[in-house]
């Protein structure tokens, strides 16, 4: 019997069918038992054979992939090595048992973190967990392996060494319980064009390999068992897609304008060099946000001054045009391995973002130096995180100041003229845009962390979860109040959030006159495609209209109009 079931959102776009393949997962459970004394060096003898036979996996990979880069890095830290000795040699814990606890002991760490796309790191840790308990228990099978005709795979999750061992000759579609729109397969889905929807909760009870299935990422529906009529109808839909999407892509060099000659900029947001290098073929006029928070988050000690200029040079000289960088956004439930937070009763009102920079200057001038020097290569920007006052910013930039004296001193060459933003994402920003204004560069709109402080509610609670939406009409009067504020006194205002690469938001962003919308790469070519077909003075009255409605329900019955 033919069913359909309906998803809030798509990893990546596209339609696409074929017969449903569950994967079944290995059992990794670890063993349990304890060891005596006599078996402590075995047992580590094991770990290191374990980590070696990774580790050469992992290199070969990590050839193809930045992605199996990283998880190199997360095999060799002597942070997981360290902790899993200790656990054979005092603990006597046997191998498995030490390396599940420490697995889950970093993934917890990284899962608490507020930033999605830092959260979903966590996936990181836990596929190289998976790799070397595989060579602890000798299970060696690939679950994808003779696969010959076309199928939707469906899985409780899926990590980057899974989709590596896949033949994307026949697998059309991934769907997924876990994960969300930043994880390893929603990037790796975007990025090889392949439709996917992740964190579809229990869908594997409802099918099983005998079922067929449409995967339709575009309506955001999942048919199962469609009949032949059904069939006929999503053909001809999917063709019509990939029409549309390459008459989308043959305008990636064509400027953002508007049909009455409104230019705006369209960035994308990235966290690795990898990310960079998909913005350029995805079309990107720059970087909007550059989230310089893994180059902490992903090492086993502050990053070094040289290590950090490599990866911004990078950027940089990748890109070939705007890079801004925002400065470690970190703190409260953001950990790092190597530094100890207090414990605070409500971290995302704590010591975070430009608070921790501003405390420990060493730490910030390391990154402000770094930054210097690499925008001697291009038009790098900086941009301060959880901003609330003037102050924050004229202390921030003063410490900017100290590390531009330090070059010159040194005849290290640097852009002196670099441009200093900040990202507006709270209340008080918002309230004090017209002060910011008259101080810096240029503003950011992180919509994602505005809705939460404006709306006082916690996206991650499901139980309010209904409650977070950006079309409220406090939340879409604020971001107004914030253009208006730096256009008065001519700067250019940016967002980064989600919400810039909404297709019901980007006529109202237009018509209140935002200047660059950065987004997912993903997202670009579909963006430049609306606004080369808006009208902008048609926005503007919209944008006039839908910030005098009083309810979410007005501004959504506007919209659709």
């Amino acid at each position: 019997m033919m069913k359909t079931y309906t998803v809030a959102k798509a990893a990546s776009k596209g339609i696409v069918m074929g017969k449903a393949f569950v994967a079944v997962q290995e059992d990794l459970t670890a063993d349990s038992r304890s060891i005596k004394d006599s078996e402590r060096e075995m047992e580590w003898l094991k770990f290191q054979k374990a980590v070696k036979d990774a580790v050469e996996d992992l290199r070969v990979l990590a050839k193809d992939s930045d992605i199996f880069a990283a998880h190199l890095d997360v095999a060799e830290d002597t942070v997981l090595h360290d902790s899993v000795e200790l656990k054979i040699n005092s603990e006597n814990k046997n191998a498995q048992l030490a390396l599940e606890e420490t697995v889950a002991e970093i993934v917890t760490m990284f899962e608490s973190l507020d930033d999605e796309y830092l959260r979903e790191r966590a996936a990181d840790i836990k596929d190289v967990g998976k790799r070397i308990m595989c060579g602890l228990k000798g299970i060696k099978s690939n679950p994808f392996e003779g696969i010959n005709e076309d199928v939707i795979v469906v899985a409780e999750d899926l990590a980057p060494s899974d989709t590596a061992n896949m033949d994307f000759r026949y697998i059309k579609g991934f769907i997924t319980e876990a994960g969300g729109v930043t994880s390893h397969v929603s990037i790796m889905a975007r990025s090889m064009e392949i439709p996917a929807f992740v964190g579809v909760a229990d869908f594997r009870k409802n099918v099983t390999n005998e079922d067929y299935i449409i995967l339709d990422a575009v309506g955001k529906e999942i048919i199962v068992n469609p009949d032949e009529e059904t069939k006929e109808v999503y053909r001809k839909k999917a063709a019509e897609y990939k029409a549309m999407k390459a008459e989308f892509e043959s305008m990636n060099n064509l400027p953002a304008t508007t049909t009455d000659g409104r230019t705006v900029e369209l960035f994308a947001n990235v966290g690795s060099i990898v990310d960079v290098e998909n913005a350029v073929t995805r079309g990107a006029e720059g970087i909007g946000l550059f989230r310089s928070e893994f180059l902490y988050m992903e090492n086993t000690k502050f990053p070094t001054e040289q290590e950090q200029y490599d990866a911004y040079k990078k950027a940089i000289e990748t890109m070939k045009h705007p890079v801004i960088i925002r400065t470690l956004d970190i703190g409260g439930d953001k950990e790092l391995s190597y530094y100890k937070f207090d414990e605070e009763e409500n971290p995302f009102l704590g010591w975070r973002a430009i608070r921790i920079s501003l405390d420990l200057k060493d730490v910030f001038k390391t990154q402000l130096r770094a930054i210097l020097r690499a925008s001697a290569y291009g038009d790098i920007r900086i941009m301060y995180p959880m901003i609330i006052s003037v102050d924050e910013f004229m202390a921030a930039n003063a410490i900017l100041q100290e590390c531009k004296e330090e070059l010159r001193r040194d005849n290290i060459p640097f852009n002196d003229s670099i441009q200093t933003g900040v990202m507006i994402e709270t209340p008080a920003a918002v309230l004090c845009a017209e002060d910011l204004a008259k101080v810096v560069d240029f503003f950011s709109i992180g919509t994602n962390d505005l809705t939460q402080y404006l709306l006082a509610v916690d996206r991650g609670n499901q139980k309010i979860a209904r409650l977070y939406n950006s079309f409220h009409p406090a939340v879409l009067r604020a971001i107004r109040t914030v253009i208006q504020a730096g256009h008065k006194y001519d700067k250019l205002v940016g967002m980064c959030g989600e919400f810039a690469s909404d297709e019901k938001a980007v006529p109202i962003l237009l018509g209140m006159g935002l200047n660059e919308f950065s987004m997912a790469a993903s997202e670009i070519a579909s963006t430049r495609y609306q606004i080369r077909h808006l009208n902008y003075e048609h926005c503007q009255a919209l944008a006039d209209e839908i910030c005098k409605k009083s309810t979410i329900a007005e501004v959504r019955e506007m919209l659709e109009k």
